[in-house]
């Protein structure tokens, strides 16, 4: 009998291929242990699922406390009977099974639905709204499989019920945009195949360098596997859909780093789909300091950068799952004066928006009375979360101000502004605690990431622990330090023209 496909395969599938295989066939015992982010996730998901569904002001068949075939049958009686509403139901067909939480009946049929607690779309800015999750459809798109199989769909409009108390509508049949054809019922189906060939053995996968890695327990087992194999996705931005398409040509950083790239070029065209000349050049400048046992740091031109006589190094924490900023941080330079500068935190002592607000205030408060300064961070999100909150908090900061604090010459985005466009390094990333790391720098902390700091605030809220607090805050000083030192190294950065 076949594998049967789930819904958390296919979650897993579009975030990472080998992760599926890797749960499938990989030796257990070489397992990273789960960070406790991630148990956190799974604890605070079942929380917010539980909370929703003990607010329900409507009758519903609970299935919670049954599992495996039991489970199924009573989910199919209740499916028979046309009960309204169906919660933590299990449904199969051919080699597919899925555990929805939510059976919803309407015109005659069922449609599925998860709770999930994060938004339940992605990529919304100030101007744009936000678009459907992958991961989300696929596991939506198996459960409205399984209901058309058994001839109980109502529709094929899944829906989420999420953080913000919404419900997100995923509609599998609609096109993603006007230049592109593809549904979400596309997207699923090809991950269906996909997943039955990873099941069978017939499709094999490997292990890519991304950002999901740092949470997955199988981290250590595929770095290895990538520095052992040379891959090309340990050059920075070089992501699997490059390596893929690059393969066919050139398989490691030291192939690349010898290529002839000009017999991959054709006009103004490559040979490779999705990558053009100059990202294929970049990518080969990049495999060339990679391979070398001196490598060094240097700039692709020369960075100017605005001068005042404060310097104002900003980072700050979030728990997205609460939807709260609670902290902002800053390290302060006078006078270029590295031996005197402080740190100063405005810390949120409550989960909750009173507090949030406060710290904001609090913080503009302190950038302001700091001004004539100009602001580093690094990349857009201490921008984007300051616009948020100045839309929830207007009283504190108007729109203007937030925009004159962000502009070009009173702040600078040292990853999209000088790091990204300016620089090259002999890293894996561009990730400021490595590029800090590779200048000498160190972090106090053991396990320093966001990530954790949004595990050691939940802890706090829950203890009050006053040594949780001080490892929250000494975290993000060294992350506003790593700044002030990133910049230092940039500034002393030769000038090569690649």
């Amino acid at each position: 009998m076949p594998t049967p496909i789930t819904a958390s395969m296919l979650y897993d599938l579009v975030q990472c291929p080998h992760r599926m295989t890797m749960d499938l066939f990989g030796d257990r015992s070489r397992r990273d242990s789960v960070s406790p982010f991630v148990e956190l996730l799974w604890e605070r998901g079942q929380a917010f699922e539980k909370e929703v569904i003990d607010k329900l002001a409507i009758p519903f068949t609970n299935l919670r406390p049954y599992a495996a075939e039991e489970k199924e049958r009573l989910t199919r009686e209740a499916i028979s009977r046309g009960d309204a509403l169906i919660y933590a139901g299990r449904i199969s067909a051919d080699d597919l099974l899925g555990d929805p939480d939510l059976l919803r009946h309407q015109d005659n049929g069922y449609v599925a639905g998860d709770i999930k607690s994060g938004a339940g779309e992605e990529g919304a800015t100030e101007d744009t709204e936000g678009k459907p999750k992958k991961h989300y459809a696929v596991q939506l798109a198996l459960y409205t499989d399984i209901l058309e199989r058994l001839g109980v769909s109502a529709a094929p409009t899944p829906f989420v019920w999420d953080i913000h108390g919404e419900e997100v509508v995923y509609d599998l049949a609609a096109t993603q945009g006007t230049r592109n054809p593809t549904t979400l019922w596309n997207i699923y189906q090809e991950c269906l195949a996909s997943a039955r060939l990873i099941t069978a053995k017939s499709e094999p996968t490997l292990p890519a360098l991304i950002s999901d890695c740092k949470l997955c327990h199988w981290r250590t087992v595929c770095r290895d596997e990538l520095e052992r194999s040379d891959d090309l996705t340990l050059i920075p931005e070089l992501g699997r859909a490059k390596r893929d398409a690059l393969m066919p040509h050139v398989r490691t950083v030291e192939e690349l780093a010898s290529l002839d790239v000009g017999a991959l070029i054709r006009g103004s065209k490559t040979l490779i789909p999705g990558v053009g000349v100059d990202t294929l050049k970049k990518f080969q400048a990049r495999a060339q300091l990679r391979k070398l046992s001196d490598g060094k740091p240097y700039l692709r031109e020369q960075v100017s950068l605005p001068g005042a006589p404060i310097e104002l190094f900003f980072d700050i924490e979030t728990d997205p799952m609460r939807d709260i900023c609670y902290l902002h941080g800053f390290v302060c330079r006078r006078q270029g004066e590295t031996e005197t500068e402080q740190y100063y935190s405005f810390f949120a002592t409550a989960p909750n928006p009173e507090e949030e607000k406060k710290a904001f205030a609090d913080a503009w408060s302190f950038v302001s009375a700091s001004a004539p300064s100009v602001i580093y961070y690094y990349s857009p999100y201490e921008r984007t979360i300051w616009r948020k909150l100045q839309q929830k908090y207007p009283g504190v900061i108007s729109e203007g101000e937030i925009e004159a604090l962000f502009a070009p010459g009173a702040a600078v985005d040292l990853y999209h502004g000088v790091i990204r466009s300016k620089t090259e390094w002999p890293t894996s990333d561009y990730s400021v605690k490595t590029l800090a790391s590779k200048l000498g720098f160190s972090w106090r902390d053991s396990d320093p990431s966001g990530a954790a700091s949004i595990e050691w605030y939940h802890r706090w809220t829950e203890t009050g622990d006053q040594t949780i607090q001080r490892r929250i805050l000494e975290y993000n000083e060294d992350d506003c330090r790593a700044m002030r030192v990133l910049l230092e190294g940039v500034r002393r950065l030769p000038i090569r023209s690649t």
